[in-house]
């Protein structure tokens, strides 16, 4: 693959930063208003809960269809086209007053989310080698800010003009950061062609040969189904009994995991300095952790908060390790190895949102967090079984 025409610089990474998170966005507005759009379309709460699966099933679609034309088209074009789609999706959805419907837009939303991780292999493209970590670091700050804030700016928005509001301020946000992705973006060379289908495939193949993706794949899924797993059902437990916080308030829960952008930009600088195995086992503890104290705190505010700080630190950490390994296997298909990474990791909050809805229905607060230990185990375990090989996880198998 041809160079850029130009490198990155520092501005350019705050622009692709807010971007980032201004689209990913779009898969948390739900979260925290999850009651509110449980009364309106009148439905269950398994019903609502499973929203948040739909969004993330459109999502992985998207990463294994659409993420991968990053690396057949010019990424400009790509991540314009993404966001206009985006911003259309979420003001239709905003209109809908079928379940039925909607749960069909929620996939399409998910859908149309994807141009974020499009940005992503471009940004770490664009970096030295020597600062690929921070650059990476600083893209998921953008990431982690988007997925942050969205539950803040969806609980007071939500509160103001309604549920509605939520998805067309996010549809008049989307439009701006497309147009200025288009004159902030460089413009690229020609790409190398690949054939689409190769392009949609070779992720699995990557996954086949490829140890060091195998593992990382596991890891992203198993800390992210963790992270999937309080959020999905969170919203329930705080407004019932004996909280009772409205959608606003629960919303501002969100900032609780700004530990997580720490988390990221320290993963970073670890992996810039090899140190990928402190990073992968500290991150995977953090998650194992935060679920024990969300058991046990369950009717204590403070101890929830602690235990989204660690699970947020947990999930992001061991994100960003993973990128920086991966991104090494090949450099010229960064967008198709980052495809079928990103496949695993929205698998896995698949599943554990999935699995945490059905668990809170049938067993409230103690089935999430047990679901949560589970998905923890599953992600410290491994991790600390491959910390004793740790040649390798840097080198391609087969």
């Amino acid at each position: 693959m041809t160079e850029p025409e130009e490198r990155i610089n520092s501005t350019l990474v705050v622009l692709m930063a807010v971007a980032i998170g201004v689209i990913v966005a779009n898969l948390y507005y739900l979260q925290p208003l999850l009651q509110q759009v449980r009364a309106d379309f009148h439905v269950s709460t398994a019903s609502t809960s499973l929203l948040i699966t739909l969004v993330q099933v459109g999502y992985v679609i998207g990463l294994f269809f659409i993420l991968p034309l990053g690396d057949l088209f010019v990424r400009r074009t790509l991540i314009v086209s993404v966001f206009l789609v985006a911003a259309l999706v979420m003001a239709g959805a905003s209109f809908i007053h079928s379940f039925a419907i909607f749960a069909l837009l929620t996939v399409a939303i998910g859908l149309s989310s994807v141009a974020g991780q499009v940005i992503i292999p471009l940004g770490a493209d664009l970096a030295p080698d020597a600062q690929r970590g921070r650059v990476l670091g600083r893209l998921m700050t953008g990431l982690l800010g988007g997925v942050l804030l969205s539950r803040t700016l969806s609980g007071a928005v939500s509160e103001a003009i309604g549920w509605r509001g939520v998805y067309r301020v996010s549809a008049g946000l989307l439009v701006v950061m497309a147009v200025v992705m288009y004159f902030a973006l460089p413009q690229e060379r020609s790409r190398d062609r690949f054939e689409y289908r190769h392009l949609a495939t070779g992720g699995l193949a990557m996954m086949h040969d490829s140890a060091v993706l195998r593992r990382r794949g596991w890891l992203g899924g198993t800390a992210f189904g963790a992270f999937s797993v309080l959020w999905s059902t969170l919203a329930f437990h705080l407004s019932a009994a004996p909280f009772h916080y409205s959608s606003g308030v629960i919303g501002l829960f969100g900032l609780f995991g700004l530990a997580g952008i720490v988390a990221a930009n320290v993963a970073g600088r670890l992996a810039d300095q090899g140190r990928t195995q402190l990073a992968t086992v500290s991150s995977a503890f953090l998650i194992v952790v935060a679920f024990a104290g969300l058991s046990v705190g369950r009717h204590n505010v403070w101890l929830i908060v602690i235990g989204i700080i660690l699970l947020d630190a947990g999930a992001q950490g061991t994100h960003v390790t993973n990128q920086s390994i991966i991104y090494a296997i090949a450099p010229s298909q960064r967008s198709t190895i980052n495809s079928i990474y990103m496949v695993c990791f929205f698998t896995g909050a698949s599943i554990g949102s999935l699995a945490s809805g059905y668990a809170f229905a049938h067993y409230g607060w103690d089935g999430t967090c047990a679901v949560g230990a589970i998905f923890g185990l599953a992600t410290i375990v491994p991790a600390l079984l491959w910390s004793k090989a740790p040649a390798q996880l840097t080198t391609m198998a087969g």
